[in-house]
């Protein structure tokens, strides 16, 4: 009977390892309307049910709430991204079919339908959970113990008894180092959708036993989803109104740049949809210099163009990672929205990410006063190692031997697991 649950709890996709009861782990799988899977995304639907009756509500997650809300999109609440939340106390809650749901509500019920994807999977008895965290949460100003008091808050309410809590690079670092066959220095880049996070470990085998002495952590609330909103900024904005002006009496203003922040960072689309900022906007339109644009810019949030826009700029940046130059495809912006991008320009557009992403390298480095020749493996993981200019931060410092990529959804999952069966979890935990 599986011991440990390791649960890496993504801004994009979200896995839950269990431990076999000694070194072993596997994915736990989940089957909804949208097939069996052992990855899920970190995404929530909801949509009036009839047959249900008229205050309730039909919630999917995953691939399955994706399906709900293409399927149903005037209907349908669509969710994305929630980890993003987590450490914003700005954050207070979010109107569904006008119940607020605050974010461990959110949470708490993506991991419930979870559970009843899961059905006979689910295990019946778990010691504890390993829950990941960034070293630094993503947001403006973000406050780690507020995130980790909404976590808690969360996972009690589903009855775990023990909670601990891994730098989820330091989750990667342990499920790389099983497959160590010396004593090793190891460099863990974790780029997730919302953050960049760096482990600094020493690894060595005492009487057949893993042991490690953490050497340093640094972070940064920046990854793949920062890129998503440069691109975002730099060819869906300026065809929405970015840019453009209105009158107000006598004075002619530039259309408040805040509105394309919000369009910029997509999983948000469906919240700003309800606040007065979106009805503020609406009413720019009778006094707009550039109507049309604006005009379109309501048409893409009402009607909920916001995932379908992700895949579009996804579909880009990955396409990017392979070739100088890719088609930005996205039917709903009209003529503008098929056009060349180069590789040069996306990485000119991530440039100032790029800096801190690299700053948050040289401080884990300069703060334990490592040199780059004293680290014997690099292990990236996560979708956004596989960008070019991400890659080249390493190459430039290390030798490419020494650098090793895997394991990019399962790694923190699994790491967490088996650090659940470790002798002293304390010894892990953040």
């Amino acid at each position: 009977m599986a011991r440990a649950l390791g649960l890496d709890f993504g801004t994009t996709n979200t896995v839950l390892a269990l431990s076999d009861g000694g070194a072993a782990t596997h994915s736990m799988s989940f089957a909804s309307s949208a097939g069996v899977t052992d990855t899920m995304r970190t995404a929530l639907s909801f949509m009036k049910d009839p047959v249900m009756g008229a205050q309730a509500l039909k919630v999917e997650a995953g691939q399955a709430a994706i399906r709900q809300f293409i399927d149903n999109p005037g209907d349908c609440r669509f969710l994305q991204s929630i980890k993003t939340f987590a450490a914003s106390a700005l954050f207070q809650g979010t109107l569904i079919f006008a119940r607020r749901h605050v974010f461990e509500d959110l949470m708490e019920i993506f991991l419930r339908r979870l559970k009843t994807y899961a059905d006979d999977n689910w295990p019946t008895e778990v010691s504890r959970v390993i829950a990941g965290r960034p070293v630094h949460f993503a947001g403006a100003n973000p406050d780690p113990k507020l995130a980790v008091e909404r976590y808690n808050a969360a996972l009690t309410r589903l009855g775990f008894p023990e909670i601990h809590y891994v730098y989820e690079p330091v989750a990667a670092a342990y499920y790389f180092a099983q497959t160590l066959k010396s004593d090793a220095t190891v460099l863990v880049a974790d780029f997730g959708g919302g953050t960049t996070d760096y482990s600094l470990i020493r690894f060595e085998r005492k009487a057949g036993k893993l042991a490690a002495t953490p050497i340093g952590h640094s972070g940064v609330g920046i990854a793949g989803d920062h890129f998503d909103a440069r691109m975002i900024d730099n060819l869906v904005a300026p065809e929405i109104g970015k840019g453009t002006f209105f009158k107000s009496f006598d004075k002619v203003l530039e259309v408040p740049s805040g509105y394309y922040a919000n369009f910029s960072r997509w999983n948000q689309l469906s919240i700003f949809k309800t606040t007065r900022e979106f009805n503020d906007l609406k009413s720019l339109v009778r006094s707009a210099l550039d109507p049309d644009k604006l005009e379109l810019f309501i048409d893409l949030v009402e009607h909920d163009e916001g995932y379908p826009l992700y895949q579009a700029i996804s579909a880009t940046k990955m396409a990017l990672s392979g070739a100088e130059e890719a088609e930005f495809h996205f039917a709903p912006l009209g003529r503008a929205g098929r056009r060349t991008v180069k590789r040069a320009d996306f990485e000119s557009w991530i440039a100032e990410d790029l800096a801190r992403i690299e700053g948050a390298l040289d401080e884990v480095l300069e703060k334990t006063g490592t040199e780059p020749s004293e680290i014997d493996k690099v292990f990236l993981t996560g979708g956004t190692s596989f960008v070019p200019a991400v890659r080249r931060i390493f190459t430039r410092r290390f030798d490419d031997g020494k650098i090793e990529s895997g394991g990019e959804l399962l790694s923190i999952a699994h790491g967490l697991a088996l650090i659940g069966e470790s002798d002293n979890v304390q010894q892990w935990a953040a």
